[in-house]
């Protein structure tokens, strides 16, 4: 075996040492930029409104979509090159995180609608209630004049 054979083989196996490292630390970036489960789960807001806002805030994904796509790239290349000896682990990995960003960003898609309905429903309600509070009037009105 040549000096150059064993030059490249060592290169490979370092350039795939990278590659992994840099799925690895792609992967808890896009872990890092998650919310936290306890802003999700609290909330110091006055009404329902503000709780909607709050916590439509606290799912946003924040870069975490980037470094995925990050980890996505560099785990493509190192799979493409056959660099990595478990390459079903690395993508276990990034699906599951792709998986948690979907999550998030669907329920922060729904908070979203949810917090754009309930200015209306409230003014619908009240509404409604003044509509009751007249007609209730007006048979009063009609009690006392019969």
């Amino acid at each position: 075996m040549s000096q150059t054979t064993l030059d490249d083989d060592d290169l490979f196996t370092e350039a795939a040492s990278e590659m992994r490292e840099d799925v690895e630390s792609s992967l808890a970036a896009a872990r890092d930029a998650l919310p936290d489960a306890d802003a999700v789960w609290e909330t110091d807001a006055d009404n329902t409104l503000g709780a909607l806002n709050g916590l439509r805030s606290a799912l946003d994904v924040g870069d975490a979509s980037e470094h995925l796509r990050d980890a996505k790239k560099w785990y493509t290349m190192g799979e493409q090159a056959d660099a990595f000896e478990d390459a079903e682990e690395l993508a276990e990995e990034i699906e599951e995180v792709a998986e948690l960003i979907e999550d998030i960003e669907r329920a922060h898609e729904q908070v979203g609608e949810l917090a754009s309905t309930i200015p209306q429903l409230r003014s619908a309600l009240e509404d409604a209630e003044e509509d009751d509070a007249d007609a209730d009037a007006d048979a009063d009105a009609e009690t006392a004049e019969a």
